[in-house]
């Protein structure tokens, strides 16, 4: 059977769900697609517990905790949610409308479509060292799903960039030993992060270990740690308990790629007036998409979120004009909130 609707969205990361709420605010409802089994994105999926610092009057939140926060956010407007499932293709009718088709066989009949995929179907980098497949997802892992195991154990943390920087601050003194191993001397990280961790690094509970990872080695068929080469050339045996690699992610636009869409860089070109793409109907929020000035915040993304709301409530109706309301005041939209009768 085919769903007809007037948007779809590819994502349900941070800016796909505040897209929800945007377009039910315009008494758009919405279908949301993702390949994940669970709707976060990248917050939910890497870094759960991870804090944020830079939503707009919330001093703090954890990556989960935002997730949830949104969908308590869009839960008035009953979004369809479409999870474990990729767009396997996508073609626009004659009539100007979009086929969107999924691995699960699910089909639409959409006005639109908003891609709100961050980095695609991306996976970590993984940690190819020589032994090192046997050991994935026992002790080698991409991702903390619960620190809290992880007391009183040695660990290394591979890494320079943010995730690995703040995952080594947050377990300094509850794990029993982190050796936090980058291949050079620079980080990505934040510089805060980065002076913090150096003056923390004592040797005995934390030490910075600069080189690549040569192989996994073995204590009596058990998991010893990696052997990790360092810039001049000598081998080094560092035993752990867990290992984790945050590495970054690969991205892969897969099918996206070949919709004819513009694209610079594996990312989506858009205007900033619609954030609408080449394709007209066809829109771009958040990471996957690109123009001049862009940064990739999650604060961006709801930023596009709400003009592309307009946008589409503009394409599906184009002969009605459209109004701005404000929630603080618009009887509308508390109706649609489900605050007042």
């Amino acid at each position: 059977m085919t769903i007809q609707t007037d948007v779809v969205i590819i994502g349900a990361g941070p800016s796909g769900l505040f897209q929800v709420f945007e377009l039910g605010l315009l008494d758009i409802h919405a279908h949301v697609v993702d390949s994940l089994p669970q709707v976060g994105g990248q917050c939910a999926e890497l870094y759960p517990d991870k804090p944020i610092y830079d939503i707009p009057a919330l001093p703090i939140c954890g990556a989960q905790e935002l997730v949830d926060r949104l969908m308590e956010q869009i839960a008035p407007f009953k979004p369809e949610l479409h999870l474990g499932q990729t767009v396997t293709r996508l073609e626009q009718t004659a009539a100007g409308r979009f086929r969107l088709e999924t691995s699960a066989g699910t089909v639409f009949d959409t006005a639109t479509v908003i891609l709100a995929a961050g980095l695609g179907a991306f996976q970590p980098r993984r940690l190819r060292a020589q032994g090192a497949d046997a050991w994935e997802h026992r002790t080698i892992h991409y991702r903390i799903r619960d620190p809290e195991s992880l007391s009183g154990k040695r660990l290394i943390i591979l890494g320079g960039g943010d995730s690995a920087l703040d995952w080594t601050l947050e377990l300094h003194g509850k794990a029993e030993h982190i050796t936090l191993v980058h291949r050079r001397s620079e980080y990505r990280a934040q510089p805060a992060s980065v002076s913090k961790m150096k003056n923390l690094a004592d040797g005995r509970t934390l030490k910075e270990f600069h080189g690549h990872v040569r192989s996994v080695f073995e204590t009596e068929g058990a998991f010893g740690g990696l052997e990790i080469v360092d810039p001049a050339g000598e081998h080094h045996q560092v035993a752990a308990d867990e290992v984790f690699v945050f590495w970054g992610l690969s991205p892969n636009l897969g099918p996206i790629a070949e919709w004819g869409l513009d694209l610079d860089k594996r990312q989506v070109r858009v205007d900033t007036e619609k954030f609408q793409t080449n394709i007209p109907g066809l829109f771009a929020v958040g990471d996957i998409n690109t123009y001049p000035g862009k940064k990739k915040l999650i604060l961006s993304g709801f930023h596009e979120a709400a003009l592309a709301a307009f946008a589409v409530q503009q394409h599906v109706h184009p002969d009605e004009k459209v109004r701005l309301q404000y929630t603080t005041t618009s009887p509308l939209m508390h109706k649609r909130l489900g605050v007042s009768d």
